[in-house]
């Protein structure tokens, strides 16, 4: 059985000080406990991949870390694991309540969109989506912005309803990350519909986050871009 023991003690060979900096960086919580090991993430991933098959029980060892590198490996093997097609239905089901339910130690940005779009998103697919628009109410900015992200899993399939759902809930929302991913996500389900992104700049622009609406106009033509960026100065 491939352990947590194991495998953070092949992760802490491959530690560089140099690398010290990344909690610094990318972490933008404030739990006052996250500490940096020292690992690049293109090796976190590439060890993550070689132990995809880890129990969860195991799994779940690596998100108790205070080390930021260590969790996100942890959400990593969640990730290969939701993604592989030899994994059962019930190990699907598994990873998606152990998301939710250790969603507090899934507490940055990254955490959340290496996990969110496989192990939430995909699993939703044929299921009721009740779990986002609680997560979108939630007083976590993470939780907020799994919600928001989970559903790229729907925008794949030519879904995008309830991005724009879970955006009008998130539209207004205090914290900087998740206007970034709304605006995001808006954006990438206006290149499957694009009519539903104008219809929904017409009703939000003018008073949406300049971040969000940056975000959600990347891809328009500098005609719209311009018209939408006028409504917000207006």
């Amino acid at each position: 059985m491939k352990t947590a023991q194991q495998f953070i003690l092949e992760l802490e060979k491959l530690r560089s000080d140099s690398d010290l900096g990344n909690v610094e960086k990318y972490f933008k919580g404030n739990d006052g406990q996250t500490k940096a090991l020292g690992v690049r993430f293109g090796n976190i991933f590439a060890l993550a991949q070689e132990y995809w098959d880890m129990p969860l029980g195991e799994i779940g060892k690596l998100l108790d870390s205070d080390y930021y590198e260590i969790r996100m490996a942890a959400v990593s093997i969640m990730d290969f694991q939701a993604k592989n097609k030899k994994t059962s239905p019930e190990t699907r089901r598994e990873l998606y309540e152990l998301y939710l339910q250790r969603h507090d130690r899934l507490n940055n940005w990254d955490l959340v969109d290496r996990g969110a779009y496989n192990i939430i998103g995909e699993y939703l697919l044929d299921k009721p989506r009740s779990i986002l628009y609680e997560l979108a109410k939630s007083v976590s900015p993470w939780e907020r912005r799994t919600a928001i992200v989970a559903t790229y899993a729907f925008i794949k399939k030519n879904q995008v309803e309830e991005t724009f759902r879970i955006a009008e809930i998130l539209i207004h929302d205090s914290n900087d990350l998740v206007n970034k991913a709304v605006g995001g996500w808006i954006r990438e389900a206006g290149k499957r519909d694009e009519e539903k992104l104008l219809a929904f700049l017409e009703k939000y622009a003018a008073t949406m986050p300049r971040v969000t609406l940056r975000y959600a106009i990347e891809k328009l033509d500098p005609a719209r871009r311009e018209k939408y960026l006028k409504a917000k100065q207006t």
